[in-house]
């Protein structure tokens, strides 16, 4: 049976060593021995599920609850709860001697006594143990073994576990959590870390990124490691002027492939737009950015491709990025009204007319026509269209 749970266990993606599942089958009786033979049998339906999610399980549970609750930790919750329970129960005091009141021995009938002499006897005995049984001291359960006998059955209902949650014990085991100890800023300002500092700002694009690495590490001069201690020590060690020509190779580049867009620019090297912002001014490329991005500013507005155009302006945010949205659309709608009043004689509905005037200018209709709705000028030509068709007769 346990060579079975574990396979299941294996198989719903919580595998558990053998004592765990010995432990979460003791929690079940004989008679269950066939209901976990169909659950381990079939697919899991839901995972992770481990040796006590499949005894909840088997006591109505759903699975895709039980393994909600493995996710999170409630079974090795409730496991470390048994245990600390069980190690602050005081062991049970020993029974209190019960004095025994005996009875003197029945006499022996002769075998030529009579009968009622007998029966007589036997009668006194009976009332004399039931005298005894009534004076004899009884025995009170204590509060401890109340509580000792009701925990097993608190932990069985996840709704009465939640007034116990500020007395939970600190994780043990794989859960602990341990934080590496920090190093002393002095550490890094010595010779003896320039390898280690060399290693860090070949996988580091830009200071930011070292900083993150490093702050995990060492401390700062006054607390935690700053953006000014770390350009400090790369200064001190000679690694600041080198590191500064990759950074302004890899923010350069990163300006060119996102076609001048800051905030795509920011995502591409992780940062945020303050540092960005910063970034850029600390490496002096204001300049530098400034005329690549109006250099895309140019093309997008100087670019005499129908479909280009037209796929700009479903890019809103690469357009209000570079501030030209507006400057766009009214370029745009310009353009637009100039290519429809061609087609507009022979048209007789807006999806025809945008059909005429993509397959004219090479341009998907279905671009045309979300032009129209986002540049305001479906309405109008709806009306122009109504106007200019044919009255029809009675």
């Amino acid at each position: 049976m346990a060579v079975a749970v574990s396979d299941f266990c294996r198989r719903a993606k919580s595998p558990a060593p053998a004592p765990e599942v010995r432990e979460a089958l003791a929690l079940l009786a004989e008679d269950d021995d066939f209901r976990v033979r169909a659950l381990t049998d079939a697919e899991p339906e839901a995972s992770p599920l481990g040796p006590f999610a499949v005894v909840d399980i088997l006591r109505g549970t759903a699975p895709a609850l039980a393994a909600q609750r493995q996710a999170c930790g409630f079974y090795d919750v409730a496991r470390e709860l048994a245990h600390v329970r069980e190690e602050k129960t005081p062991p049970p005091a020993p029974a209190p001697t019960v004095p025994v009141f005996a009875t003197p021995p029945a006499p022996a009938a002769s075998e030529d006594g009579d009968g009622k002499a007998g029966k007589k006897a036997g009668k006194a005995a009976k009332q004399e143990a039931a005298v005894q049984e009534r004076i004899a001291p009884k025995k009170r359960a204590t509060p401890e073994a109340d509580a000792t006998s009701a925990a097993p059955q608190d932990l069985d209902e996840g709704e009465e576990l939640g007034f116990l949650r500020r007395d939970l014990p600190r994780p043990r085991g794989r859960f602990t959590r341990v934080e590496a100890p920090r190093s002393s800023f002095m550490e890094l300002t010595r010779l003896g870390t320039k390898p280690a500092l060399e290693a860090a700002l070949e996988g580091a694009e830009h200071r930011f990124a070292l900083l993150r690495n490093l702050s995990q590490r060492y401390n700062g001069s006054r607390g935690e490691l700053t953006l000014v201690d770390l350009e400090n020590v790369l200064k001190d060690h000679g690694l600041l002027e080198g590191f500064t020509d990759k950074e302004k190779r890899q923010v350069l580049a990163a300006y060119s492939d996102q076609r001048g867009a800051s905030g795509r620019v920011g995502w591409s090297l992780g940062l945020s737009p303050s540092e960005l912002q910063r970034l850029v001014a600390v490496l002096g490329l204001e300049e530098e950015v400034e005329a690549l991005r109006e250099r895309f500013r140019r093309e997008a507005l100087a670019t005499s491709h129908l479909t280009h155009r037209l796929d700009l302006l479903g890019r809103e945010k690469y357009l209000a990025d570079l501030g030209i949205q507006r400057k766009f659309s009214d370029s745009l709608r310009k353009e637009l009204e100039r290519l429809v009043a061609d087609e507009l004689p022979d048209a007789t509905e807006i999806h025809g007319l945008a059909e005429a005037v993509g397959r004219k200018h090479g341009a998907p209709a279905e671009l045309v026509f979300r032009a129209f709705e986002r540049l305001g000028l479906a309405e109008g030509l709806r009306k122009r269209l109504l106007a200019g068709a044919p009255q029809s007769t009675p």
